[in-house]
């Protein structure tokens, strides 16, 4: 498949049997691209891959969930 050659920013995962570098106008477009989705993200995005987080970890661990779920009712209920 040849490559073609753009004006537009375009991103390879193969460099076709030369060195891999990365052009200026790659490099400005994703720092562009980057500071923009940064920008984009607010605290509700990262509450979700909070919560995701603390999912993937409890369904990985449900005993120790459960028990730390337990220990925390408890905790909170002898100080009401």
């Amino acid at each position: 498949m040849p490559k073609s050659a753009s004006l537009y920013p375009n991103w390879d995962t193969s460099s076709y049997g030369e060195p891999a570098e990365v052009s200026a106008l790659n490099r400005s477009a994703l720092g562009a691209h980057l500071s923009l989705c940064g920008a984009l993200r607010g605290p509700l995005p990262a509450a979700w891959g909070g919560v995701d987080a603390l999912l993937g970890w409890m369904s990985g661990h449900i005993v120790t969930a459960a028990l730390l779920g337990t220990v925390l009712a408890t905790a909170v209920w002898l100080v009401l």
